[in-house]
């Protein structure tokens, strides 16, 4: 991702920064690296029916609410972090924003939880939900609001990229944005969410450390 990046001079700055996109990188690791283990040994669960966000569901459903949280707060981070060390050029001001605004939705998505539906967790009748309760549609509109979010940012990168002449990271970009502003298919939703997960969070892990080391 070339495009020029400065960053506020006091030391104390720099180095505050440089906390504040680590913290941003790391979200997505910690984010898969939990939610992977936990598909892996919750009983019940399949990630072909049941998206990502179910894991915050039953007895042991405060570990997803935990990296939901833990997540959204790298994601506030990071936006701190875009927010003083791009401070020129297109997206300077809409950057952090929107990707704050990601980082608050991840939050949201993880105090307001799923209902649980079609036999997760374990033991729940296997069928959809009759009616969503108020926090199943809390929790919804948050990852909604937060996705698109992200993939707004995605494109005003793209397109600061662009102006640059940074073809490769203009595309890269772009493509981000596009994929997560895919229509969800109701037949395959549970693996789009995982992939736009993935694409979301590899995303911000990536323009932190592009930020770090440019800064």
């Amino acid at each position: 991702m070339a495009t020029t990046v400065t960053t506020a001079g006091a030391p104390g700055v720099h180095r505050s920064s440089h906390r504040l996109l680590l913290a941003g990188a790391l979200a997505g690791p910690v984010f898969f690296a939990s939610a992977t283990a936990q598909m892996l040994t919750r009983e019940g669960f399949d990630i072909t029916r049941h998206p990502i966000s179910q894991l915050s569901t039953g007895d042991l459903g405060w570990m997803q609410i935990t990296t939901f949280v833990l997540a959204g707060v790298g994601g506030v981070a990071l936006a701190a972090g875009i927010g003083r060390t791009v401070t020129e050029g297109i997206g300077r001001r809409a950057l952090p924003v929107l990707v704050g605004i990601f980082g608050v939705g991840m939050i949201a998505a993880g105090l307001f939880t799923m209902d649980p539906e079609k036999g997760f967790p374990a033991g729940t009748p296997d069928g959809p939900v009759a009616q969503m309760s108020w926090h199943g549609i809390a929790h919804s509109a948050a990852a909604a609001v937060s996705f698109t979010s992200l993939a707004i940012a995605a494109i005003v990168l793209a397109v600061r990229c662009a102006r640059r002449r940074a073809v490769p990271s203009a595309i890269g970009n772009g493509a981000a944005g596009l994929i997560l502003l895919l229509p969800m298919s109701p037949e395959h939703m549970s693996i789009q969410i995982a992939v736009n997960g993935l694409v979301a969070f590899t995303w911000t892990t990536a323009v932190a450390l592009w930020l770090r080391r440019s800064a």
